[in-house]
């Protein structure tokens, strides 16, 4: 019995004059006299490989039901193409048609389509070129995370998606509970009673694995979460999502130097891995999205990153003599049109920012001997700005439950966090990195909604 190949197989190393047998989907057909071209997708690949169907050797009626988006199994010869753009197409000896597709109501068309109306169509976008090279470079990113920590000697940690933690302070957190909404029960004092909850007391999904992720460290030594989490923040930007995916390694004994090259040869090796691995896919991006991204790629690999305070970034932002947005001061957090200043007009290399004033950052990280900042690094690339957030962790105790104190942080909540800086405590540093940002620079897209297979944002939860 003849097995099915892939399309990418075929076109990259099959031996012409094979009988081979293709499934996938129409993208197009045309049609002379005598003979049909079918162009085939299977989504191995951006290209499609050509089907040569002599019209004599099939039904009249099958060639009509072959058309865009149809799905069929050909079986034939691989020949050496005789057009221009491939090396082989297959003479067809036999179709078989598995799921007809009315051209009169299919959405996608071989005309453009906007993004706005891919996104209104989510279902099906997967099968454009635009799509299945952008979600197979997010599966080739996603692979090359595991690999770079594996081969690091790092332990994948699982952290839980439902917790009672807020680990950024923020409180944009969606609630989790098992309540009736249109009864639900309140304590003496008016306030919701959580003791009758499923986990008798508040939870909501995590913001961050961090905080957790501390703990994995300082006994296996260098970890690193990889999974989904959530802010209800209602942010409608093209550069927020509501569910997205982070990365957040932590190592005990790194300090913030330690830190940020670990941070600086991550962000190369998966840059990296998608040019070695993902050519075909980011050349039509390259091509078709936005002119410039293996330029933009490769400006980040053959660059060291510039390292700086942020005390000597805000000192440069100010003598530019631009007017900005939003106003520059010490203080005062950077927005994407600083970062994006220092890292595209002023350095043009990408930048690590240290040394943040302690109120704009969270209150697990190192604070420094001035009293004013702490051991925090960002990384900002061009067209993103911060890319990557993380910092040296406070593991002094008492500096850590004085800074939860001042913020008025739930320390009831918090006590296994600070209990692991009474036992064994040590220097440790860690990051996170959104996987979704990444896949936005790595693939030149405009709008973080396109690098998520199904977005989650303000009064969007389709699909």
């Amino acid at each position: 019995m003849l097995k099915r190949s892939k399309v990418k197989e075929l076109l990259n190393s099959a031996v012409a004059g094979s009988e081979v047998l293709v499934k996938g989907w129409v993208r197009t057909k045309r049609e002379s006299r005598n003979i049909v071209f079918i162009a085939l997708n299977d989504g191995s690949t951006i290209n499609n490989i050509q089907i040569v169907a002599d019209v004599a050797s099939f039904d009249e009626n099958l060639l009509k039901d072959i058309t865009t988006g149809a799905s069929i199994a050909v079986k034939g010869k691989l020949v050496e193409s005789q057009g221009q753009g491939q090396k082989f197409e297959i003479n067809a000896e036999s179709i078989k048609i598995y799921g007809k597709c009315d051209a009169t109501t299919y959405p996608l068309q071989k005309k453009g389509h906007s993004m706005e109306f891919l996104r209104e169509h989510a279902h099906l976008r997967f099968r454009t070129n635009t799509f299945g090279a952008v979600f197979r470079i997010r599966h080739a990113i996603a692979f090359a995370i595991h690999k770079y920590f594996n081969d690091k000697g790092f332990y994948y940690l699982h952290t839980p998606i439902i917790t009672a933690s807020d680990a950024e302070g923020a409180g944009e957190m969606f609630h989790v509970t098992t309540f009736d909404l249109k009864n639900v029960p309140l304590n003496e004092d008016g306030n919701v009673d959580y003791d009758s909850d499923f986990f008798a007391k508040e939870t909501n999904l995590t913001v961050s694995g961090q905080l957790e992720g501390e703990l994995g460290a300082l006994a296996l030594g260098e970890i690193y979460t990889f999974g989904p989490t959530f802010r209800a923040e209602n942010s409608n930007t093209p550069r927020h999502l509501a569910e997205f995916w982070m990365i957040e390694p932590e190592m005990a004994f790194y300090d913030i130097k330690d830190n940020m090259d670990l941070a600086e040869d991550f962000v190369k090796y998966l840059i990296r891995y998608a040019i070695d691995n993902c050519r075909d896919d980011l050349e039509f991006l390259n091509n078709m999205i936005n002119k410039g991204l293996i330029e933009r790629l490769m400006f980040v690999l053959e660059n060291e990153f510039v390292r700086m305070t942020y005390t000597e970034a805000v000192a440069i932002l100010t003598a530019s003599g631009k007017k900005w947005e939003y106003p520059v001061s010490w203080g005062r957090d950077l927005q994407a049109e600083h970062e994006r200043y220092l890292v595209e007009e002023h350095f043009k290399r990408p930048v690590i920012l240290t040394d943040y004033p302690m109120d704009i950052k969270a209150f697990y990280m190192k604070q420094n001997d001035d009293g004013k900042t702490v051991k925090a690094m960002d990384v900002l690339f061009p067209g993103i700005g911060e890319i990557i957030g993380g910092s040296e962790r406070e593991e002094n105790y008492d500096k850590l439950l004085k800074r939860i104190q001042e913020l008025k942080l739930p320390e009831k909540d918090l006590w296994w966090y600070l209990e692991t800086r009474l036992f064994g405590t040590v220097p440790h540093s860690g990051f996170g990195l959104g996987f979704e940002r990444m896949i936005l620079f790595v693939t030149g897209m405009a709008n973080i909604r396109d690098v998520i297979p199904f977005p989650r944002t303000p009064r969007n939860a389709e699909f």
